[in-house]
C-alpha cells in the first residue's frame, strides 16, 4: 500500500491567511521528503476556512521544490471555469511538472462556489461532464476548434493563425492526457461508476463512514465492466484522517478535542452539510436520527489518532471494513500544534506504513467489505 496526502485545506477564520498558506506549502514540501506518493489539493472560493481558490496556481508553487511526489487537483471544481481556461493551465502545470500531474476533477461541492458562479439551479452535473469532453476534445483535436455543447461554444475558427501560433490549444506533457481521479463522497456512487466505464480512478473521502467507503469498490468494478477495462485495486485511493503521536494520550488531546483542529474540521462540514439539510453521508445507518450526528460522534468514528501501534491497529481494522485498496492518502488538517502536525507526518511515513504493510503482506488478502 501506497502513502498520499489530500488536503482541501480547512483553516479557522481567524488565522492569518498569509501564514497557513506557507503552512499549506510546508505540509506538500514535507510529504516529498517523507516519501509520500502523491499530495492532492483542493480548491474553493468564497470560502476563508478551505481557503485555495485554485490548487493548479498552489500546485505551480511548488512544482520545482518537490522532487518525486505526484501533485494533483483534488479537485478542479469543472463547471465554475470556462473549459478552454482549464485545459490550458493543466497542460501548462503538466509541464511544470514533467509529467508528475494527477488531474482530479469534480463537479465541487461548496454551495456559496455554485451561487457565485452562477450554476446553484443548474444540472451541474451535465456541466461536468460537457465540461470534461470539451478538455479531452481540446487536447485531442486540431485547430480550428468547433466544440458545440448545451452550457459552452467553443471556437477559433473567426480567428485562426496558425503560423503565428494563434488560436491553438497547448496540450499536456503526458500523453493523451494526466491521469484523470475523481473523488467519491456518498455511498453506491453511480458518478463512480460512470467515471469507472471512462477509466478514471478512484479517491473515497475521509468524511465518509467506512461502511460506506466499502461501497465504493462494486461500483468501480461494475463502471470497469462496462467499459470493457480491468478493475485493479491498486488504483483505488482511500483518504483517511489520522493524527499519529508519541503516545495516545497525547494523540487524543490534539485530534479527539472539539476544540481542536480535527474538531474544527468536522464542526465545519457537518455546520455546512446541516445548512442544506443533508448530514446522511457522516451516518453509520440510514435510519440514524440526524440529531445524534455531532461533532463528537464525527471525531469517534472518523478520526483515527494514537501512538504508532494503535493507529497500525485501527487501520488494519479499517481496512477489514473497507477491503483492500492501493493508495492510503492522509487528509491534511490545520496546523494547530506545527511541532505535533510534522511529527504525525514523519511517524506516518517512517513507522506506521512500514509496520501496516508487513501486516498486510503477512496476512490473507483482504476482499471488499460491506456496510452494516
Amino acid at each position: 500500500m501506497k502513502l498520499g496526502f489530500f488536503t482541501m485545506p480547512m483553516h479557522p477564520p481567524g488565522r492569518n491567511y498569509t501564514q497557513t498558506l506557507k503552512e499549506d506549502r510546508e505540509a506538500v514540501l514535507l510529504a516529498d521528503r517523507l516519501g509520500y506518493s502523491e499530495a492532492l489539493i483542493g480548491e474553493h472560493v468564497t470560502d476563508v476556512c478551505e481557503s485555495i481558490p485554485s490548487c493548479l496556481t498552489f500546485i505551480a508553487s511548488v512544482a520545482h521544490q518537490t522532487k518525486s511526489i505526484r501533485l494533483g487537483s483534488g479537485t478542479v471544481n469543472l463547471p465554475n471555469s470556462h473549459p478552454a481556461q482549464v485545459a490550458a493551465h493543466v497542460a501548462m502545470v503538466d509541464h511544470l511538472l514533467e509529467g508528475r500531474f494527477l488531474f482530479g476533477i469534480g463537479p465541487g461541492g461548496l454551495r456559496s462556489d455554485m451561487e457565485m458562479f452562477g450554476n446553484l439551479d443548474q444540472d451541474r452535473n451535465a456541466m461536468f461532464v460537457e465540461a470534461i469532453d470539451h478538455i479531452l476534445a481540446l487536447w485531442s483535436g486540431t485547430p480550428p476548434y468547433r466544440l458545440e455543447g448545451r452550457f459552452w461554444r467553443l471556437s477559433t475558427e473567426r480567428t485562426l493563425l496558425a503560423e503565428a501560433g494563434q488560436g491553438v490549444m497547448l496540450t499536456p506533457y503526458q500523453k493523451p492526457h494526466p491521469p484523470i481521479v475523481v473523488t467519491a463522497v456518498v455511498p453506491h456512487s453511480k458518478g463512480l461508476a460512470a467515471a469507472a466505464a471512462r477509466g478514471w480512478k478512484p479517491i473515497s473521502a475521509n468524511f465518509l463512514q467506512p461502511a460506506w467507503a466499502a461501497t465504493h469498490w462494486p461500483m468501480y468494478e461494475k463502471g470497469c465492466q462496462a467499459g470493457g477495462l480491468p478493475a485493479e485495486r491498486s488504483d483505488w485511493r482511500v483518504c483517511k484522517s489520522i493524527f499519529v503521536a508519541d503516545d495516545d494520550a497525547v494523540a487524543r488531546r490534539y485530534a479527539m478535542s472539539r476544540d481542536g483542529p480535527y474538531g474544527f474540521y468536522y464542526w465545519n462540514l457537518l455546520a455546512k452539510r446541516r445548512r442544506h439539510g443533508n448530514v446522511d453521508i457522516f451516518k453509520r445507518r440510514v435510519e440514524m436520527p440526524d440529531g445524534e450526528v455531532t461533532v463528537d460522534y464525527l471525531l469517534d468514528s472518523l478520526v483515527i489518532c494514537g501512538g504508532v501501534n494503535r493507529v497500525i491497529d485501527e487501520l488494519l481494522a479499517f481496512r477489514e471494513t473497507v477491503g483492500d485498496f492501493g493508495t492510503l492518502l492522509y487528509a491534511g488538517h490545520d496546523w494547530a500544534d506545527a511541532r505535533l502536525a510534522r511529527r504525525s507526518m514523519e511517524l506516518m511515513a517512517e513507522k506506521v506504513m512500514p509496520a501496516l504493510n508487513d501486516a498486510i503482506e503477512s496476512s490473507p488478502r483482504v476482499a471488499a467489505g460491506s456496510p452494516d
